[in-house]
């Protein structure tokens, strides 16, 4: 850390894979890590592609000054909310026109929940049981009680219940290998593709959201209201839509089980997200 950089840094940092590892394991030292960094002064916001509502609660009772979610669209200082993009209804109607004709799965989300398609069930029975099995190997890995720390059900909503005018993104899945690179270019430029995360042998998934909302405009948008710069501005992920977020902070940290092509245009690889990676990047940047 050099003289100029300020006394107190804004950090934000991803969820999945980066604070969570298989939708609910933490490491000890994140904890700590986060809420020693809050007391040495620091703000410390989530900036999650997760809607507000679908946080895990081990990561909200952790403690954050604030936290953008959805990707961008939404974000909060303390617990007022400060930033709110909705997606248009009538790019809600084409995307999701464009899934229904096409026979793609897919999630729905607004600021509080997340809506599945009628297609979703089968697969999501199979990769929770996946999550499941990794979830218990996690917990013996870090020395955790399986039985004290059980892995919370999938939560989403019946795609009936939905208020499309809330929606602020959307998740697909497919079984065939090319649908990410035909939803980019059907879709067009009004909208933002990137891959998803979701582990599917043979198949292909991702994210759409409107062009413009995304984690680094969030954090510009944040900023402005903190009346704090870009200088001293820490960002921590693991997945594509990181990126943004990695382009706009003075400080790019990748996870250590990131796609080695995003760690690339971070300015620092800290360990895995199990093997204390976020306690080992807040060392390093001086935070704890």
């Amino acid at each position: 850390m050099t003289s100029s950089t300020p006394a107190s840094r804004t950090v934000f940092i991803d969820v999945d894979g980066t604070i969570l590892e298989h939708g609910s394991v933490i490491a000890p030292s994140t904890v700590t890590a986060i809420r020693t960094a809050r007391t040495n002064g620091h703000l410390v916001y989530l900036c999650t592609g997760r809607s507000a509502g679908d946080l895990h609660p081990s990561v909200r009772a952790i403690g954050f000054d604030g936290a953008i979610t959805n990707g961008g669209a939404f974000a909060t200082r303390g617990d007022d909310l400060v930033v709110s993009h909705h997606m248009p209804r009538e790019d809600v109607d084409r995307m999701v026109g464009y899934f229904e004709e096409h026979g793609i799965h897919y999630f729905l989300q607004t600021n509080e929940a997340v809506y599945a398609s009628e297609g979703v069930g089968a697969f999501a029975d199979e990769f929770f049981q996946q999550r499941r099995d990794r979830h218990d190997e996690d917990l013996r890995r870090l020395g955790l009680d399986v039985d004290e720390d059980p892995l919370p059900a999938l939560s989403y909503r019946p795609i009936e219940g939905l208020d499309f005018d809330a929606v602020v993104k959307s998740t697909f899945i497919s079984m065939k290998s090319d649908t990410l690179a035909h939803v980019e270019t059907e879709l067009g430029e009004r909208f933002h593709v990137i891959p998803g995360s979701i582990p599917l042998p043979g198949g292909s998934n991702g994210e759409v959201a409107v062009r413009g909302v995304n984690k680094g405009s969030a954090i510009l948008e944040v900023l402005e209201l903190l009346d704090r710069g870009v200088e001293g501005t820490v960002g921590i992920g693991d997945s594509w839509n990181d990126v943004e977020m990695f382009e706009v902070v003075e400080t790019a940290v990748a996870m250590g089980n990131a796609d080695p092509e995003l760690q690339a245009r971070a300015d620092h690889v800290t360990t895995d997200v199990l093997d204390d990676g976020v306690w080992n990047a807040f060392v390093a940047l001086g935070l704890v």
